[in-house]
């Protein structure tokens, strides 16, 4: 593989060059999700069925991100992330011009598509770049400051919403394209494969078919009518069409996705248990706007500002995550910090318009630092124990896979609100209430019992990473 040693001024500002990126990322993601019942209200729809909005480019990130890995090896890892960001500033653009959801919904496509390549490139080069003994520490310093993202996104979309137009939030990513082009071209190397490989044409049809035909079901299931028989039958294709790239992927040399890196225990087990996991999870962001806005009263603002918290705690347990897993180790942080989370996503079904604030700011804070520590602890635990040379490929599939599950989770929450709010309208604000309310404790149950999966790690799992970290940390310290 052509990787050149990193000069000492690369590695100091490679993760702001990431950081930029997934900083415009967030940011975008987090202020349409304040914003979509402003949406709805211009776009006259209902609030839920807006998720297409936010499910679409979801889902075009799973769908997309295989061929990620494939692109950087071949046309290098600077340039693929210099267009894609110039493709996804391109498409803000769009999107803040779109007169209708299916126009809102085709731009955000092209949002997901090129942010498909900004993620795992991102994250790929800085793989490439920090040797293991490093990587948790240049990880969490990428996250931190793309966690400004998440805890700016809620506040300015909601007062922009308040003061101007839900089309003005898609513009704020301008700018940050602009500066983001300039560190690519100051700081960012460029990688390429060890050698070419041709891309795996008929793996990316059956892979993107089976996932977005899945991902299609979920997402208008409940909302339009369709048969059961009919249901059935497109979800065993689009289940055949997994399969059927399963097999064909043991069958040649070069597939999309190389599930034979699943043999490794400590990705597979990261991987799984995280597909799981983010299911439970994938609703909340959608969902705890609507129940602020919708269920508690609150203008656009407030109820941005109430998804601050979340993001500062997720800040703060960054700085401590890898003295907390040298000290506890991946097995017993991942196990009991699920169940953690679980409860937490539970706690919100008792969040009523009497409420206290501070009681909602607690809750908040909560979960942002439980979410933070397993975010850190499955990311980095992906990585422990694979080659150097199969870091693109790992980067690839850890993150097709966590975009999928975060689709999945986000129809599964729609889903789950929709089938307790049953044929009451969604102009019963109590009756949305506690559909949410209903759907808050199904999430929790599901996330608590997904930490069953953590429970197959060894106690030294993982320590490639962690104690190697901080022992480097130690020495540097003294």
């Amino acid at each position: 593989m052509n990787i050149p040693a990193p000069s000492p001024t690369i590695k100091k500002y490679l993760p702001w060059v990431v950081a930029s990126a997934l900083f415009m990322e967030q940011l975008d993601s987090t202020i349409v999700n304040t914003a979509v019942p402003s949406m709805a209200l211009s776009l006259h729809v209902t609030p839920l069925s807006l998720k297409a909005v936010v499910a679409s480019y979801i889902l075009s990130l799973a769908v997309c991100i295989p061929v990620s890995g494939w692109m950087a090896d071949r046309f290098g890892t600077r340039r693929v992330f210099s267009l894609a960001i110039a493709v996804f500033t391109f498409s803000s653009m769009l999107c803040g011009l779109a007169v209708n959801v299916p126009m809102l919904v085709g731009a955000r496509i092209i949002q997901g598509i090129s942010a498909a390549m900004m993620m795992p490139v991102g994250r790929l080069t800085i793989i490439r770049t920090f040797p293991k003994a490093e990587l948790l520490m240049a990880m969490n310093f990428v996250i931190i400051p793309a966690l400004i993202g998440p805890l700016l996104g809620p506040t300015v979309g909601g007062l922009i919403v308040h003061w101007l137009s839900w089309r003005d939030i898609f513009f704020v990513n301008l700018p940050i394209g602009l500066v983001a082009q300039f560190l690519i071209y100051r700081h960012m190397p460029n990688y390429y494969g060890d050698e070419p490989r041709r891309l795996d044409i008929t793996g990316l049809i059956l892979f993107s078919a089976g996932t977005a035909l899945i991902s299609w079901l979920l997402e208008i299931f409940g909302e339009h009518y369709i048969t059961p028989a009919a249901i059935f039958i497109l979800l065993l294709t689009g289940i055949a069409l997994l399969v059927a790239y399963g097999w064909h992927a043991r069958k040649i040399s070069y597939p999309l996705l190389r599930l034979s890196l699943f043999n490794v225990r400590t990705f597979r087990i990261s991987v799984i248990g995280g597909f799981i996991t983010r299911i439970g999870m994938g609703g909340m962001p959608f969902l705890l706007p609507l129940l602020y806005q919708i269920g508690l009263g609150l203008p656009a603002w407030q109820s941005g500002m109430l998804m601050m918290p979340a993001a500062l705690a997720a800040m703060g347990m960054k700085i401590i995550s890898a003295h907390v897993l040298r000290r506890f180790g991946y097995r017993q942080v991942l196990v009991a910090n699920t169940v953690m989370i679980g409860i937490t996503l539970c706690l919100f079904s008792q969040v009523v318009p009497g409420t206290p604030i501070a009681m909602i700011i607690l809750l908040g804070l909560t979960q942002g630092f439980f979410n933070s520590l397993q975010f850190s602890s499955m990311n980095s635990m992906a990585y422990a124990d694979n080659d150097t040379k199969d870091s693109s490929m790992a980067s690839t599939m850890a993150s097709s896979l966590q975009q999928m599950s975060m689709s999945f989770g986000l129809a599964a929450g729609s889903l789950i609100t929709a089938w307790y709010l049953g044929n009451q309208p969604q102009s019963d604000h109590a009756a949305v209430v506690s559909a949410l309310h209903h759907a808050f404790l199904t999430l929790g149950a599901l996330t608590m019992l997904s930490s069953l999966t953590f429970w197959a790690l060894r106690p030294r799992d993982g320590e490639s990473v962690s104690r190697a970290n901080l022992q480097e940390m130690t020495e540097k310290e003294h």
